[in-house]
């Protein structure tokens, strides 16, 4: 099958002939139809994950139909459309059997515990667990862009920040990520803020749903910003980046008794970031982090979507092929796309 594939980090991958995967007892290998471009894969790709074992083929968040099932399957068959939670579960330990598979203490993540999607097929452990079978009103490329940024988003949004209707809700960073929060926050009547240093991803927020804008470029303080939008802060702060600045700014930007969530992935230089810690304990602030979905809180999302709430496929802004992956792979730390790139097949 032909896959991207890389023998060292930060080596330049390449489009090869690799073997197929077979299915565990408790596997599925799936046909990959679409997969996400996610700035996770820029940092497996630098090294800066230390479950990846090398040579590599990335990618994480895909659908497609089921190719080979392993002999202990039960709930699912040869030919059925699904996608799968970019964290997948063990399915006995007891954060899985307390229903918490985004936290398993073994959990398997295609694209970093073993070969990932960015191939024309995919082995995924615990089938039974993991899998999320998809509705017809949601097409391939639309579902792929759900299993890292909009599925986080959504747990980020509805499960961590407890977003309720009229609330200021401040999302840091307008990529992938900081959309699909500002879309949800503004399904459940929140009041979204988008806050960027790119007036054009500001714009696409808005269209997205946010009320309000900051660029971090044309203003003093952003913190001060937000509070003057907001009349004294956010209820909810979410850093979509991953930077010591916007994570600071997010939980900074905050109304007493506020949460901030923290979604961006904070890793090699930036995986120790200043807190103002004074103000968390002072203001009894909330800080979660959100790391996922599970596969069965998938439902939710998927009425949402299916019902017209959301439109994710909004923020699909390039599809390419596999061939022509490679290069916004490797620049992804310094490309100013908007929206998302799926890979099609």
């Amino acid at each position: 099958m032909k896959a991207m594939y890389f023998e060292a980090f930060g080596q330049r991958p390449e489009i090869v002939d690799v073997p197929e995967p077979t299915p565990s007892d408790d596997g599925v290998v799936i046909g990959v139809s679409a997969t996400g471009l996610c700035r996770s894969d820029w940092h497996g790709w630098k090294g800066h994950d230390p479950d990846i074992r090398l040579p590599h083929v990335p990618g994480h968040e895909f659908a497609g139909r089921i190719l080979a099932v392993g002999r202990n399957v039960r709930r699912y068959r040869v030919g059925e459309r699904v996608t799968v939670p970019f964290v997948a579960g063990c399915g006995h330990c007891d954060e899985c059997r307390s229903g918490n598979h985004q936290v398993c203490p073994d959990q398997t993540q295609p694209g970093f515990t073993h070969w990932g999607s960015f191939a024309e097929c995919v082995a995924v452990d615990f089938a039974d667990t993991n899998l999320v079978r998809l509705p017809d009103e949601v097409d391939d490329a639309t579902a792929a862009s759900l299993g890292c940024r909009f599925a986080t988003s959504f747990r980020a949004v509805v499960d961590q920040a407890r977003t309720r209707g009229g609330e200021w809700v401040a999302v840091h960073g307008a990529g992938g990520v900081g959309l699909s929060a500002i879309m949800i926050a503004a399904a459940l009547g929140a009041q979204p803020i988008a806050i960027d240093i790119s007036d054009e991803k500001l714009a696409f927020a808005r269209a997205c749903g946010a009320v309000a804008t900051v660029n971090a470029r044309s203003v003093a303080d952003v913190v001060e910003a937000v509070r003057e939008i907001t009349g004294g802060g956010a209820h909810v702060s979410i850093d979509a980046l991953g930077s010591p600045t916007t994570c600071f700014n997010s939980i900074r930007n905050l109304r007493r008794r506020g949460r901030h969530v923290q979604v961006g992935l904070m890793l090699g230089d930036h995986a120790t970031p200043a807190i103002p810690m004074s103000q968390v304990i002072g203001h009894e602030l909330e800080i979660y982090g959100s790391h996922g979905m599970q596969a069965w809180r998938y439902d939710a999302m998927l009425a949402m979507i299916a019902s017209g709430k959301v439109r994710p496929q909004m923020l699909i802004r390039n599809r390419i092929k596999l061939e022509d992956a490679v290069e916004p792979l490797v620049t992804m730390d310094t490309a100013d796309g908007l929206g998302m790139t799926v890979v099609e097949f």
